[in-house]
């Protein structure tokens, strides 16, 4: 989506679905060469181009886009190994340690921007959305029962015959 500022010049905004598939291009793009860099340059990038609504969704995608991408790679390297599961659960287990510090700084990252652009606004409206949606209808007064009530007795057990001495 495409819009204007006050001076007049063209400003890029994403919804969270083009940001968050920004980032994964970038991110699986990254998995190639340098995975961690790339990933948090990708983070950035997605953080300042997504529209102010969608920055929720945003914030809560870059860790499972990262494990996303890892696991898509791992995959197809493993295909050539004699014990496929062994292979992809060692390479997973590598790149995913390896780059835990470019994962964190990269969430944080989003989190910091997010939180910069409107972040907290957000968490208020969806929290407003959510009580409003709550609110419990109270029953209508003065109406029968929507239902028969069940006759006296049904889940007693029937006895049959006489007791023994």
């Amino acid at each position: 989506m495409r819009g204007t500022d006050q001076t007049g010049r063209v400003r890029l905004r994403l919804t969270a679905r083009g940001a968050v598939a920004m980032l994964l291009v970038l991110t699986l793009l990254g998995q190639i060469f340098s995975p961690g860099p790339v990933f948090v340059v990708g983070c950035v990038a997605a953080a300042l181009l997504v529209q102010p609504r969608d920055l929720l969704p945003l914030v809560v995608t870059p860790p499972l886009v990262f494990f996303a991408t890892a696991a898509f790679v791992e995959f197809f390297r493993s295909l050539r190994a004699a014990s496929m599961l062994q292979a992809l659960g060692l390479g997973l287990f590598t790149s995913l340690s390896s780059a835990a510090p470019w994962l964190f700084a990269g969430s944080a990252i989003v989190l910091a921007i997010a939180w910069w652009r409107g972040l907290p606004q957000n968490v208020r409206e969806l929290r407003q959305d959510l009580a409003t949606r709550a609110e419990v209808p109270r029953p209508r007064q003065g109406e029968e029962p929507a239902f028969d009530p069940e006759p006296e007795g049904y889940f007693e057990p029937r006895v049959y015959g006489e007791a023994r001495d």
